[in-house]
């Protein structure tokens, strides 16, 4: 019989009320050694299940009342809310006939290509089961692990996921959990690797019960919701329901990394910070899982520690996202200068990113209006920083959620790809990106309480507006059509204009796998030139002393220009002539080879 107990320090006293086909009944809880904590007498559970006629635990719902109200609230560390956020908790055990993938040794997330993408959104159905049977287009594009957008429990149907309040729920329009399972058991299959977004630094604004059982916030905010209390009185247990609920995804659903978001949101004084401790535990994890459990950050502090060992006072983590990266290869390539763009775009700006990590490593940020950053260690493997040109945030948080394929030229997003594809990071793909696809990504939410949907619809509007967007122009997040929209349209990449740029993709991969200079993961084996007046760019891979020394020669001009590169192409988004003095290229071009001298 389960064993049902909860953290409560405020109660003076607890029951369970649980709930079958023929009955309810509310059970007396006890406290036990641990502070703040009651539990249920299996016995008494037991004997009321039978009572009740129904002496399997799968058949029940079950909440908790604190002290003398009547209405009963959800575990915080429900496994199963089928009835939604406001509805009562479920038992449940993931169906161990699922698992095929006992045979599967993990992989190292670093060096792999990811690809990011929202389940909702991902096939027209928007379920987990919907979209296993698109896994095989991504092992046939070549891609190593996909980075799935949050699936914590929330409110309403669809959502970008950040929103989540049943962190140790599986959204049940998705599927739920043994959805997931299926999902991570299909990918480990198939060779993929799963990556899981979580996000500990907030929670979402309709069903968050955690405050009436215990301090689990703190007096600070991230901007979109009280932050979690990590380092104030009674954190300890707060910590550890952050640490109990990553670990788990690592053993009960067999995932292989998680995508911590936003940490630079998490309001943590402690000289033990939570994201050591997490390092620290997914680490041993591994140990005895034999395979990998890796942590990639989402931070925008640009601060190497979060990936430095340990022996070196850093956190440990595997990875973090790399901003810095995006700005400087969409700013060089689509001019766009607006907001936090402002510092970059040049092609020095791209130079020093691609050979250093980050652009603000200690230098003055004008979006911020302070000194930001500090430089990484030539001894942090490169690919311990994740590069992009999509993700959900630089699409999704655009005004109207329009992808670079919108308003860049496929010529443009091809030298796009290819620095990321090319580059000594690890990269990753958004979804739809590899064949240019023509539907946005916008956000979209779907609260059912009123007042919360006109707050977030309004809150939008202002906050584009305040940029010089036309509110008009401006996406409703609460209308069903945004979502609808933002669906991949799979009918696209066959048709010519979009398998041309899949194919360029794939090859892009493929390249990047079967050659040792793009292989290298050392900032050694990177090295660039470019001509802000000409108006093109070369990254170069291998070393000198290497006889495949290699090119990614970007060609940023409109018009056709001759690049002072003599090179042996390879793959190209268009065919370039050899010349005397390199090659000649039409404008918005990108050609990879080796390099001849």
């Amino acid at each position: 019989m389960a064993d049902l107990r909860v953290w409560a320090p405020a109660a003076t006293r607890m029951r369970t009320r649980v709930v079958t086909p023929t009955g309810t009944r509310d059970l007396p809880m006890i406290g036990t050694d641990a502070p703040g904590w009651y539990r249920i007498d299996p016995a008494v559970l037991t004997t009321a299940l039978g009572e009740l006629g129904h002496t399997d635990p799968v058949c029940l719902r079950y909440g908790f009342l604190i002290d003398d109200e009547e209405r009963a609230l959800p575990d915080p560390r429900s496994v199963r809310l089928p009835d939604g956020v406001h509805g009562l908790s479920a038992f449940h055990v993931v169906d161990p006939s699922i698992w095929h993938d006992a045979q599967w040794t993990g992989r190292d997330i670093r060096g792999a290509v990811l690809y990011e993408l929202h389940i909702g959104t991902f096939t027209p159905e928007g379920t987990l089961d919907s979209a296993i049977g698109h896994l095989d287009d991504l092992v046939e594009l070549g891609v190593d692990a996909v980075e799935v957008m949050p699936l914590n429990a929330f409110n309403g149907e669809y959502n970008w996921g950040y929103d989540g309040v049943g962190w140790y729920a599986v959204h049940e329009p998705y599927g739920g959990p043994d959805a997931f399972a299926r999902f991570v058991d299909a990918c480990h299959v198939r060779g993929l690797a799963v990556v899981l977004d979580v996000v500990y630094n907030h929670l979402g604004p309709s069903g968050n019960y955690l405050p009436d059982f215990g301090p689990y916030l703190g007096a600070g905010s991230t901007g979109w919701g009280a932050s979690l209390n990590l380092d104030g009185p009674s954190s300890d247990e707060v910590r550890t329901y952050i640490l109990q609920n990553a670990l788990r995804w690592f053993t009960e659903f067999h995932v292989d990394a998680l995508r911590l978001d936003a940490v630079h949101a998490l309001v943590d004084h402690r000289a033990y910070p939570l994201l050591e401790a997490l390092a620290v535990g997914a680490d041993a994890l591994s140990d005895s899982l034999g395979r990998p459990c890796s942590l990639i950050a989402e931070s925008d502090l640009n601060d190497p520690r979060l990936i430095l060992p340990r022996t070196v006072n850093g956190h440990g983590l595997t990875a973090q996202w790399d901003d810095d990266i995006h700005h400087a290869i969409h700013t060089a390539v689509s001019g766009e200068r607006q907001g936090y763009y402002a510092d970059f775009g040049s092609l020095e700006c791209l130079s020093k990113v691609l050979r250093g990590g980050f652009f603000h490593d200690g230098t003055y940020s004008s979006f911020r209006g302070r000194h930001h950053g500090r430089p990484i260690p030539e001894t942090v493997p490169t690919t311990a920083l994740v590069a992009y040109t999509c993700d959900h945030d630089q699409i999704g948080n655009r005004a109207i959620g329009d992808r670079p394929s919108h308003y860049l030229d496929h010529g443009r997003l091809a030298i796009k790809a290819a620095l990321v594809l090319l580059s000594p990071f690890t990269p990753m793909l958004f979804m739809g990106e590899e064949w240019a696809a023509g539907t946005p990504f916008a956000f979209f939410t779907s609260h059912p309480e009123p007042e919360l949907a006109e707050a977030t619809r309004n809150g939008r509007k202002a906050e584009f507006a305040d940029h010089g967007w036309d509110t008009d122009d401006i996406p409703d997040p609460q209308d069903p059509e945004t979502f609808l929209r933002s669906k991949l349209d799979w009918s696209e990449p066959d048709t010519p204009e979009h398998s041309r740029v899949r194919d360029f993709y794939r090859d892009l991969i493929a390249l990047r796998k079967s050659t040792d200079a793009f292989s290298r993961s050392d900032f050694e084996s990177i090295d660039t030139d470019h001509d802000d007046t000409g108006g093109w760019f070369a990254m170069h891979r291998g070393d000198d002393a290497s006889e495949a020394q290699w090119s990614v020669v970007c060609v940023l001009a409109d018009e056709p220009l001759t690049v002072p590169i003599d090179l042996e192409p390879v793959l190209w988004w268009e065919p370039v002539e050899s010349v005397d003095d390199g090659i000649r290229s039409p404008g918005h071009n990108v050609v990879i080879g080796r390099r001849r001298s």
